[in-house]
Order: C-alpha cells, then structure tokens, then sequence
C-alpha cells in the first residue's frame, strides 16, 4: 500500500453565506494553506479535519491501493486528485498525491 501527501492549497470563506446563514463558530476550520499530512493507507493523519477526511478518504484510499487517472484523464498527474472538502461556508481544497515507496508493515 502507497503512502498518500494531502497538501492544503486553497481555503477560502464566503462571509457573505456565512452572516445570512450560519451561526456564529470559534473553530470551524483550523486548516491553513501549504500545510501537509501523511496518510498511511485508511488512517486519518492527525490534525486533519475529520468532516474533509469523510470527503477525501474514497480518493486516498484508491490511490493508496494504486489506482489511476480518475475520470479518464482529470488530473496532469494520474497519480493525483484535487478534491474540496464538504463545507459550503469556507471549502478546502486539498491536492492529493501518491508517495513513491510502500507504507511499513
């Protein structure tokens, strides 16, 4: 099984949705861009928000497994995806990437 980079590229924060619609949050997301976890396989790294992990953890595990090249040609990279976490108020978006060399057993 492939070891699996989560880097965060982008956070962004619709206030416009968030002071119509949501009520007040001390910590909605702690995410900051260029921060990077390891995934080994089907763990959540720690510090990873659990509700974007829900949303990524299909793509991190296929690519730990060594799938390719989702929807026919996506990404510039095959051993990669691009995916947003679920929040409609302030998405993530997070590049994810196949390691070279296997998780130790």
């Amino acid at each position: 099984m492939k070891r699996i980079k989560i880097t965060v590229l982008r956070k962004v924060s619709h206030k416009d949705l968030m002071e119509k619609y949501e009520n007040p949050m001390e910590h909605a997301c702690d995410m900051e861009e260029g921060q990077v976890f390891i995934a080994n396989g089907w763990q959540r790294p720690e510090g990873l928000c659990e509700s974007a992990w829900e949303t990524m953890s299909p793509f991190v595990m296929a690519l730990a497994h060594g799938a390719e090249d989702f929807y026919g040609g996506w990404m510039k990279n095959p051993k990669s995806a691009m995916i947003s976490c679920n929040d409609g108020f302030r998405p993530v978006s997070f590049l994810i990437e196949t390691l070279d060399g296997e998780v130790p057993v």
